[in-house]
């Protein structure tokens, strides 16, 4: 990638950053699940597809946002310029409060799960100082988040692709594919519906490099190049992963487990092997951890810049980077760490953060009816939002229907959302152009 002045990145940093944001530990961890309910390779692969498919139309939606709208803060600044400065501003606002910091308290905590088998450790202590370290390295400038960034993405990526080349190469006793009718079956489930939430989760992140606009070179161009790529070579990917993991385990070895790729690793290279696997597994969450410490403050700088109440956010250091921001996501997520209480936000987190991505992908058809349309132009228009925007409703009604306390719990945190806009209106000052 060429960049100028250590200060923007070219679209393959940009794709790995979208890579880095999906590939966490649920495509290691979901597929037990969805054998609890489910049981056909046809369905299993079912899922993982739609999952790739919903997650395209959705990267398809944003590079056309992001292009027509080129400024870092991903929802916030579409929001806001599309329909109101309010609606853009609870979206920033849960991007603070839970988003981003509590997806990287998560992944910390994930990754002192494993190393503390290997080493003399909390797991708690190993979450705190891989977020202190990783904060400390996003604060210094835009050249070395990339190289750092490019270089743990691409030791996650080899390492997905060496389980996925030895699953199909080593032998195995007896697998779990099964590539019957009773697939069929399967569709009419309430598992299926159940699984189907989950796998879309495992796919989120492909919208990330849209929070970063101002640090792609000609994003007209390398945004949708990025967004695209990266999403495809991870549906790629988790298709050939959960395949991988049918031919070498057994269902009744894979149900209701967690740990998946531990469970075949063990199988495949016996039990120090999985725990070596365990090992580099713990080490890609690096990545993960990265691209969100990248991407996070880039959202809260944004708010920063815009309203007066954070404008002690906004100080760039004197190689563009927001070293206050960065920071303050690292205090929030060390917070939960320390707490151990999280993993409530997340729930609750879920129903709004799903929202706000519903909302930037119908304002595509705002945009178009209130500017007309030039420009980049997303393929399938307007088929593919409709899909999107159809499966997202679905899944919201989903969760308020399945996870109706939490559901609430998000809303109440839009209500404090609004209260802090009112606060900055009344007792600050806002850009105007952004109404």
């Amino acid at each position: 990638m060429q960049q100028a002045g250590g200060r923007k990145i070219g679209w393959v940093s940009a794709a790995a950053i979208v890579v880095a944001n999906m590939v966490g530990t649920g495509v290691f961890t979901s597929l037990g699940l969805q054998l609890q309910g489910l049981s056909s390779t046809w369905t299993i692969m079912l899922l993982w597809m739609i999952g790739g498919m919903v997650s395209l139309f959705g990267a398809f939606s944003y590079a056309e946002l992001g292009t027509k709208l080129p400024r870092s803060g991903g929802e916030y600044y579409f929001l806001s310029r599309i329909y109101h400065p309010f609606i853009g501003y609870l979206s920033g606002w849960v991007s603070l409060t839970v988003g981003f910091a509590a997806s990287v308290a998560l992944a910390a905590m994930a990754m002192g799960a494993y190393i503390e088998k290997f080493a003399p450790f909390s797991a708690q202590t190993v979450a705190t100082g891989a977020i202190v370290l990783i904060s400390m390295v996003h604060s210094v400038n835009i050249r070395q988040s990339s190289n750092f960034q490019n270089t743990f993405t691409a030791l996650k990526l080899l390492l997905i692709l060496f389980f996925i080349i030895a699953c199909f190469t080593l032998p195995s006793e007896s697998g779990a594919m099964d590539i019957s009718t009773t697939w069929r079956a399967d569709l009419s489930k309430p598992a299926f519906a159940v699984s189907l939430v989950y796998v879309i989760y495992a796919f989120s992140g492909w919208n990330a490099a849209a929070y970063i606009v101002e640090e792609i070179e000609e994003p007209a161009r390398n945004l949708p190049r990025a967004l695209i790529g990266g999403t495809l070579v991870v549906s790629l990917l988790y298709v050939l992963l959960q395949l991988a993991f049918l031919k070498q385990a057994t269902i009744p070895q894979l149900r209701g487990k967690i740990e998946v790729g531990q469970v075949v690793a063990e199988l495949m290279f016996g039990p120090a092997g999985g725990r070596l696997i365990s090992f580099f597994i713990a080490l890609f969450l690096i990545s993960s951890i990265s691209a969100m410490v990248w991407v996070g403050p880039r959202v809260v700088r944004a708010m920063a810049n815009d309203y007066s109440i954070w404008r002690f956010m906004a100080e760039d250091n004197r190689n563009g980077i927001p070293v206050k921001a960065v920071w303050l996501q690292a205090g929030i997520s060390i917070f939960m760490v320390a707490t151990s209480y999280f993993e409530q936000v997340l729930l609750y987190s879920g129903f709004v953060l799903q929202l706000f991505t519903t909302a930037a992908v119908a304002g595509i058809f705002v945009m178009r009816w209130k500017n007309g349309h030039s420009g980049y132009s997303s393929p399938g228009y307007p088929w593919v939002q409709l899909a999107f925007l159809g499966i997202s409703l679905w899944i919201m009604v989903f969760l308020v229907y399945d996870h109706p306390r939490e559901s609430l719990l998000g809303l109440a945190n839009l209500g404090l959302g609004a209260l802090s806009y009112w606060l900055s209106k009344a007792y600050g000052s806002s850009r105007t152009d952004l109404i």
